[in-house]
């Protein structure tokens, strides 16, 4: 029986590396980290506010003396561990970026969470304790080093901290869709008076819950708000915003920071929109025309995802 543990959530972003060889760049968690001994592809946290874009240089920097180039992004994934000797159960949201060296000297660390950095082939890594995450991402099995708590901790799906500022700040990974029928109709949710956005055209989608997937949390996220099942064709990308003072139904000003991941959804069998769950941020979901969109007021993160979705449409025609 592992003992009550006190839940905690992070987002990080992390590199697959390979040289001229194919060999990929790991590094190993030291006796100063939850998983001591523990091979994983360099990264770690996103800071507040940080783009993952930009975590993912500046920890295969500090992990390696490595300097990268982000090249594009692999996978969205998501993990929970238990790690009893520091009483906690991590939640973690993960990106992974296929990135490529600009330059600097592979190094090794002492008295940090890893220590080691090494160029290794396929075959070594399969011999050694690797992050499932990481395992995956090498196409290699899993191994059984990560413990699960026997059910996930309780984790309200808002968590504001006082920031050093004084100002309450919370860190959020949402996953939306871009959700499409077989006319090719996009399908569009309208932000509630009071919440921020409030008024717009967003997609549909949203916060994903502690321990949940960011794939299954969009398809139940696009049923509860609009009533239709969907079926996800890809990831399409992710964006980063960071709102310093944002007003909601809370009362007070939050310094918030969204990792949002867009996936492709195609709704096979459409039918008139409905919300499900009522009294929420969503106050109306409806299928528009590509021509009825464009003279929609959209909230930022729909622009930028839209953008990105036109972009691979016209790269396929």
């Amino acid at each position: 029986m592992t003992p009550a543990l006190e839940p905690l959530r992070r987002i990080a972003a992390y590199g697959l590396c390979t040289d001229a060889s194919d060999r990929v760049l790991l590094v190993r968690a030291s006796a100063a980290s939850g998983t001591p001994g523990v091979w994983s592809l360099p990264g770690g946290a996103v800071d507040h506010g940080e783009d993952p874009f930009h975590t993912v240089v500046r920890e295969t920097a500090a992990e390696t003396g490595l300097s990268v180039s982000v090249v594009r992004l692999r996978d969205v994934l998501a993990d929970l561990r238990a790690l009893p000797g520091r009483g906690i159960a991590l939640h973690t949201d993960r990106l992974v970026y296929e990135v490529s060296v600009r330059g600097g000297s592979l190094r090794d660390r002492v008295g940090q969470p890893t220590d080691l950095a090494r160029w290794l082939s396929r075959a070594e890594a399969a011999g050694l304790p690797l992050r499932p995450f990481t395992a995956d991402a090498l196409g290699l099995p899993p191994a059984p080093v990560d413990l699960r708590p026997e059910e996930p901790p309780d984790y309200p799906s808002f968590h504001a901290v006082p920031g050093p500022d004084g100002l309450h700040r919370a860190q959020r990974f949402a996953a939306y869709a871009v959700a499409t029928d077989p006319r090719g109709r996009l399908l569009l949710t309208l932000i509630a008076d009071g919440y921020p956005g409030g008024g717009r055209w967003h997609l549909p989608g949203g916060g994903t819950e502690y321990g949940e997937q960011p794939g299954i949390a969009l398809i139940r996220e696009l049923e509860e708000e609009t009533g239709q099942r969907g079926r996800l064709l890809e990831l399409l990308g992710v964006a980063s915003h960071r709102d310093a003072a944002s007003l909601g139904p809370e009362g007070y000003p939050i310094d918030w920071h969204g990792v949002r991941a867009f996936y492709r959804v195609q709704v096979s069998r459409p039918s008139r929109p409905r919300v499900l769950d009522a009294g929420g941020s969503t106050a109306e979901a409806r299928w528009f025309t590509p021509d009825q969109v464009a003279d929609l007021p959209l909230t930022e993160v729909t622009v930028e995802a839209l953008r990105e979705h036109l972009q691979d449409r016209v790269a396929e025609s």
